[in-house]
């Protein structure tokens, strides 16, 4: 009887190396700092960190990013471990992206190619498969000649043209083609959107924003009582989730939008600023911040430098601190040099003391300061709604 032969269909979880270049205006802890959130952006896309590079540098090498010591310190780890990929932490230019590949012969990917396939993996709507599709051919578009390295490539010159330039020509052609038919597929769905926000009547707005996995659509849950996806990953949610809110007798429309992130591509922010319409539309802006997280100060800039580049820092802001439960209190130093504990009660004064925008600390998942959240949106929207519709008799 013939042995029956058993075959492992699972799919292998691919391996990673990261890759930095520590220059004169990054200090080191942020370099890491950087490391471990794209290690998580690793993570979220399916895969495994394995090792992590780093090396300073006055600035990154021209053609290899980081130098020829340090890139075959990697490719013996490539080759030792049977690494499937490697991942640098800022982006590539295409004649770096074709080096580094020739060198290690496997998959290299930059920061922001990997957060691309994110947003790819996540995008649920027409939108945002839209948005996603369009990102991807315009970070595409200046890196097809390392696509056609297996053709004949000859001198260029009259008549010198190989086949390998012509294929690439008809396919820049193709690209920018398409690049178009998004962009007009985007105009229409936002005409759409556009519609849809226009009937929705005499209703004040608010615009959860973030960091990204910072609790947003856990909030949205517990205030709508609504079923949006809640993930420990980065991106989970990409597409904008509108709905009705009632506290006591007021209701108002609570929008969930997309986690921010440091070094965001631009051209993301470009293609996904009509999902962030409900951001620029927002009445009240309501900044959820992790307030477990060691870096949650460099979180609010990098949200806020965004909400910048939207034109969005204009509008009332309520920050909501949230995650008290798993904070964890720093240690600092007094006058003295003596080291004390900074306890949330002290950030909390701290905070009222240096900022004048309202501010609320909550746990989200544990329900702790729900209703004193819920009153600050009451009374929020009320002075608002009064303000703008004073003889609406909504309220009464």
């Amino acid at each position: 009887m013939a042995k029956t032969k058993i075959y492992d269909t699972a799919i292998k979880q691919e391996t990673a190396i990261l890759v930095s270049v520590i220059t004169p205006d990054t200090t080191e802890a942020k370099a890491h700092e950087y490391l471990e959130e794209l290690a998580f952006l690793v993570e979220t896309a399916g895969g495994a960190t394995k090792a992590i590079y780093t090396q300073k540098l006055a600035y990154p090498d021209r053609a290899t990013f980081v130098g020829s010591g340090k890139l075959e310190e990697i490719k013996a780890h490539i080759k030792a471990e049977e690494i499937d990929m490697v991942v640098f932490d800022d982006e590539l230019s295409p004649s770096q992206l074709r080096n580094i590949e020739k060198e290690f012969q496997v998959k290299v990917l930059d920061r922001s190619n990997l957060i691309l396939d994110i947003f790819a993996k996540h995008a649920q709507t027409a939108q945002a498969k839209t948005q996603v599709e369009l990102a991807q051919l315009q970070y595409l578009l200046p890196r097809l000649t390392r696509m056609w390295t297996h053709l004949e490539r000859q001198r260029g010159g009259i008549g010198m043209r190989g086949p390998g330039e012509s294929q690439i020509e008809s396919d820049r052609r193709m690209i920018l083609n398409k690049i178009s038919l998004l962009k007009d597929r985007l105009k229409q769905i936002d005409k759409q959107n556009e519609t849809q926000r226009k009937n929705r009547g005499e209703l004040i707005r608010a615009a959860l924003v973030g960091y990204t996995n910072v609790g947003k659509s856990t909030i949205m849950n517990m205030i709508s009582k609504s079923e949006v996806l809640i993930e420990n990953k980065l991106f989970a949610t990409l597409d904008t989730t509108v709905r009705k809110v009632v506290i006591d007798n007021l209701p108002f429309l609570l929008s969930d939008t997309v986690g921010f992130i440091r070094k965001l591509p631009h051209h993301l922010v470009e293609c996904f600023k009509s999902t962030l319409d409900e951001v620029r539309e927002a009445d009240i802006l309501i900044h959820v911040v992790d307030i477990s997280h060691p870096n949650f100060e460099d979180h609010i800039q990098a949200v806020n430098e965004t909400l910048k580049e939207l034109n969005a820092l204009d509008k009332p802001v309520v920050t909501v601190f949230n995650k008290i439960d798993a904070y964890k209190a720093p240690v600092a130093e007094d006058e003295e040099g003596e080291e004390i504990k900074v306890t949330l009660e002290d950030f909390r004064n701290s905070w009222m003391a240096k900022n004048s925008d309202p501010a609320i600390f909550i746990s989200a998942t544990n329900k702790t300061n729900v209703e004193e959240f819920k009153e600050k949106m009451y009374q929020i929207v009320v002075d608002l709604h009064n303000a703008r519709y004073p003889y609406n008799n909504l309220l009464y």
